[in-house]
């Protein structure tokens, strides 16, 4: 009996010894994951960071070929198409260096480096229309407008170069070569300039939207879902351009 006791305590010892060491085991492989992870994102901070102090055109020139930059304008807006422009740049001069992100920059700034960029980039422009977001979601809709504004560039130029898209995703349905690039308009001059192509093209669209519906005063929101927009909508009702799956939350 004693002998019994005996060796279920030595066992009951070797079973607590090994799960004292597996949990040893398990705690370092944890800390090492953890310590792994913590590298990787302090490795992709530390990039991040460079890339944005290196000027935009020398971003480009990093990737060592000729790029595409490839951006979009009016994902948010209740009305209007979703624009989306792509750039490949022709010739550079220093006029060039005012280019930053199409939403850091003032209307006036816009529209005056837009002819800038016109000089210095081969431009392609695509569109989605209200309908087709609609039918297919503006994430959907956003790469279309995109390949459209991808296949209009190939008209002027050849287009069989790597192209960066702005944001987290690349370009649905697109067969050549692509980078997603975080932040991209205020890191690529390419994306940069198809930013402020895509931006002021949807602009002028909607100040001519608000020449035809002139009680809507689309020319002052652009189409956004401003405090104003929202009230003209519920006095006056729903355009044939304005997203209708947008809406669900403001007209009942």
């Amino acid at each position: 009996m004693i002998r019994k006791v005996g060796n279920r305590m030595k066992k009951n010892e070797e079973k607590g010894g090994q799960i004292e060491l597996f949990s040893l085991e398990n705690s370092k492989e944890k800390k090492e994951k953890t310590r792994v992870t913590n590298k990787k994102v302090k490795e992709l901070k530390q990039k991040d960071e460079d890339e944005i102090k290196m000027s935009l055109h020398d971003f480009d020139l990093s990737k060592g070929k000729i790029v595409i930059g490839v951006d979009e304008a009016g994902r948010g807006p209740l009305a209007g198409n979703v624009v989306a422009a792509a750039a490949i740049l022709k010739n550079y001069s220093s006029d060039l260096d005012e280019i930053n992100d199409s939403k850091k920059l003032t209307e006036k700034k816009r529209e005056k480096l837009f002819d800038v960029i016109m000089e210095h980039f081969y431009i392609g422009v695509g569109e989605a229309t209200p309908q087709e977001i609609d039918d297919i979601n503006i994430l959907n809709a956003t790469f279309l407008a995109m390949r459209r504004a991808l296949e209009n560039l190939k008209k002027q130029c050849n287009t069989d170069h790597l192209v960066l898209v702005d944001g987290n995703f690349k370009i649905r349905e697109y067969d050549g070569e692509q980078e997603f690039v975080i932040k991209g308009d205020a890191k690529s001059l390419s994306i940069a300039a198809a930013s402020i192509i895509a931006k002021v093209t949807r602009d002028r669209e909607m100040i001519e939207e608000g020449k035809k519906y002139p009680e809507y005063k689309f020319e002052k929101h652009k189409g956004y879902g401003t405090k104003l927009h929202k009230e003209k909508l519920l006095e006056l009702g729903i355009l044939p351009i304005h997203r209708k799956s947008f809406l669900n939350k403001i007209i009942k």
